[in-house]
């Protein structure tokens, strides 16, 4: 069975711009890679996702693209730094885009994102990280995603201090531990509902 994860980096800069949420995120592909996983990054700023809650917003939304690739995909990733204690604006509207998936079922008349595993990160110089992935988790899972045991990891730096994740030297000890757990533990679970879909009634 091979599986697919699609990370959804959410940074506020624009490609080539380096980012600490792009590094984060590409440090755990490499891990899913370690174990088999093909990986897929999407920069969603690079791309136009309008507003709204529908799957599609209408002419140049490229919303409908990136919920193409979900769809393909067994395990979603969201990266997102921490700006004033909250995700960024750009995690906020992917949430706000995946609402649409609320009324969106398969063959059989489960929701779509049944079957399918979500796992967060978050990077930031600035407290908030444990909050933001509860805010993650919680609107993955009203849509329909499964949040493996420990699916969140993060660094915050220093409050009040300038740096940044992709400033260090090296990955913390206790960041790289948390990141391999997360993955371990995102493959073990999209495994076993790859061969055992939940009941649809």
């Amino acid at each position: 069975m091979t599986l697919r994860v699609l990370a959804l980096t959410c940074t506020l800069k624009p490609s080539p711009a380096k980012s600490s949420s792009d590094l984060i995120t590409r440090q755990l592909l490499d891990l899913f890679a370690e174990r088999g996983v093909t990986g897929e990054v999407v920069r969603v700023v690079d791309h136009d996702v309008r507003p709204g809650v529908e799957a599609d917003m209408g002419a140049g939304d490229e919303w409908p693209e990136i919920r193409s690739k979900i769809a393909a995909a067994d395990i979603l990733l969201i990266a997102t730094p921490t700006w004033v204690g909250h995700m960024s604006s750009v995690a906020q509207r992917v949430l706000e885009r995946l609402d649409a998936e609320l009324s969106e079922t398969d063959d059989e008349g489960r929701p779509a994102m049944f079957g399918k595993v979500a796992v967060a990160a978050v990077v930031g110089n600035e407290d908030g990280a444990h909050k933001i992935i509860a805010d993650l988790f919680q609107a993955l899972n009203d849509t329909g995603f499964t949040i493996p045991a420990q699916g969140g990891t993060y660094w915050n730096g220093e409050a009040m201090q300038g740096g940044d994740y992709q400033d260090l030297d090296e990955t913390p000890k206790a960041v790289a531990s948390t990141n391999a757990t997360l993955v371990r533990n995102a493959v073990h679970l999209a495994t076993l509902l790859g061969t055992q879909q939940y009941p649809a009634s």
